[in-house]
């Protein structure tokens, strides 16, 4: 049992505080040459950052696996530019998100990702490299990190930077690293690090050979899109990377500097994304479905969830969305069948397993719920996992187990740690 990963990254706040009180550590930021504070080590921001890519994925939609092209595309754009960046020497990893939300982010020590739904807004193979190359900058010139201290001076080493996850029903149930890495990835910007990623962004795009005005561009299309209040973007790219009109001016103003005109590689991108294209109604169907299930229509999110699954058979996601619908329903066997799906199709994303092991629970059949919510915890931690981990070893009659999964859940707080103190009274008294 993996029962202190909560404990792990508390441990490493208190050794950060330690580092505040004792340190007045100051370096040259690898990207302007300006004097910063810094008071993590490059040990500790790339360990961070390795250790939190996959559960952070995770917590936003996983990866798009349908299309490996569409990733290795995206990869090797990433390491084209990552090559010409200030930090060329960092373990760069570069991935494509199944999420509509249109939004990129950078952890620590350049794990970088773009969700499906910003690739389906670009125009050509410039603009990606300008959303790319921005988020490279966020990772070279430690943003992360900052914001990071930030958070631990103000708050003196609270292990959080106070940002629920959105989009996931489970945001106040994840634990530990899963948690804090989704909060760096989907924390808001200050204009400061904003102008400096577009700048230092534009830069790297000429370097590799990207027509600059591309980028001028994006900003144009958010900032309008921003004006309209699209509320995709609002719920993605304007809550973590807020447009504004000096960034278009001050875009403008370094394009004109250092001359527009290169690479922009339409054809190229329009090919690269040909099969998402194809598959976006029945992203489009899934989408419109969660919006009917939140709004009590169970037939009707049935309905557009089967058209989703119809255009697209081996997308492990419309499958869970299924399953939830038909526990609604109260047709568990439905559901258990979808959830079973849906593990087979991505058997490495927590959420499927998750789901299947909590209806398993209720099939009250134990093995198959114990190996699904471990499997599930293993990725990403879930105070709902561990507690229901207590429930099947008390059914099991391993007692010692269940004080170790309650115990670990009181400690996490919320509706599942009151829970879990009441069954650990019951179990201890």
């Amino acid at each position: 049992m993996e029962l202190g990963v909560a404990k792990t990254f508390k441990h490493q706040f208190v050794a950060a505080v330690i580092l505040i009180m004792s340190l007045t550590g100051c370096a040259v930021n690898p990207v302007t040459g300006k004097q910063q504070l810094s008071l993590i080590p490059e040990s500790q921001e790339l360990s961070m950052g390795a250790e939190q890519y996959a559960p952070t994925q995770q917590t936003q939609g996983g990866q798009f696996y349908i299309d490996p092209e569409l990733t290795l595309y995206v990869r090797q754009i990433g390491e084209k530019l990552a090559r010409v960046s200030d930090r060329p020497d960092l373990p760069y990893e570069f991935v494509v998100l199944n999420n509509s939300v249109p939004n990129a982010w950078a952890l620590p020590g350049g794990k970088i990702a773009v969700n499906r739904g910003l690739l389906t807004k670009l125009e050509d193979e410039a603009q990606l490299a300008s959303v790319i190359g921005h988020e490279i900058v966020h990772a070279a010139a430690r943003h992360s990190v900052q914001r990071m201290q930030s958070g631990m001076i103000i708050s003196a080493g609270v292990a959080g930077l106070g940002m629920a996850l959105s989009d996931n029903e489970w945001a106040g149930l994840i634990m530990g690293g899963a948690a804090l890495g989704s909060q760096l990835a989907l924390a808001q910007y200050g204009q400061g690090d904003e102008l400096e990623s577009d700048h230092y962004g534009i830069l790297y795009m000429k370097k590799a050979g990207y027509d600059p005005a591309a980028a001028v561009e994006l900003q144009e299309i958010f900032l309008t899109l921003s004006q309209g209040r699209e509320s995709s973007f609002i719920e993605g790219l304007f809550a973590t990377h807020p447009p504004s009109a000096k960034r278009v001016e001050e875009n403008q103003k370094l394009v004109n500097k250092i001359g527009s005109g290169g690479y922009r590689g339409k054809e190229v991108f329009d090919r690269k994304l040909a099969t998402l294209r194809k598959l976006q109604p029945a992203y489009d169907a899934h989408d419109a479905a969660r919006k009917l299930a939140s709004e009590g229509d169970f037939n009707g999110a049935l309905s557009k969830v089967n058209e989703a699954i119809r255009i697209a058979p081996d997308e492990a996601m419309f499958y869970s969305l299924r399953g939830r619908i038909y526990e609604e329903l109260n047709k568990t066997d439905k559901a258990a069948a979808d959830f079973d799906k849906a593990v087979s199709l991505y058997p490495e994303m927590f959420e499927y397993r998750l789901y299947n092991g909590l209806t398993a629970l209720k099939q009250n059949q134990l093995e198959k719920a114990r190996d699904n919510l471990s499997r599930a915890n293993e990725v990403v931690p879930t105070s709902i996992a561990y507690l229901r981990l207590g429930d099947i070893a008390v059914k099991q009659n391993r007692r010692d187990d269940a004080i170790a999964y309650y115990t670990q859940v009181a400690e996490a707080g919320g509706d599942t740690a009151e829970e879990a103190k009441r069954k650990l009274a019951q179990l201890t008294q």
